[in-house]
């Protein structure tokens, strides 16, 4: 891992690609929360009103628009990994900029199918 620099290439896809490219979904999808993560560990806060924060989907359980955003991530090639109104976004850490740049184009198609759930 050292000699590929596999850490610090997760640090970079972190804060240079990652977390600029989630936090810029965020300002244009409402549904999106709060944005939170370091490296290639990211977790995203999926609420139906940001002012209450009331949660997409229910602790325990799932919710019709969590299943619409994963059937639309699914469609387009990416494997979701969600918890009840969290979807967290972690890819491997040797991702390259090219990658994580078209998983977060693959998240805001799908997160424009949701969209419409924000209250």
């Amino acid at each position: 891992m050292k000699e590929e620099g596999i850490v610090e290439n997760a640090a970079h896809i972190g804060e240079d690609v990652l977390g600029p490219g989630l936090r810029e979904l965020a300002e244009r999808h409402p549904v999106i929360g709060e944005v939170r993560g370091l490296g290639v560990f990211w977790a995203l806060d999926l609420v139906s009103n940001r002012e209450t924060r009331e949660p997409l989907a229910p602790y325990g359980g799932t919710s019709a628009p969590m299943g619409e955003l994963m059937a639309a991530m699914k469609k387009r090639g990416a494997m979701p990994f969600t918890n009840f109104n969290r979807l967290h976004v972690v890819p491997p850490c040797t991702i390259s900029d090219a990658e994580a740049k078209e998983g977060l184009a693959i998240l805001d198609d799908a997160f424009s199918e949701i969209d419409k759930y924000y209250a």
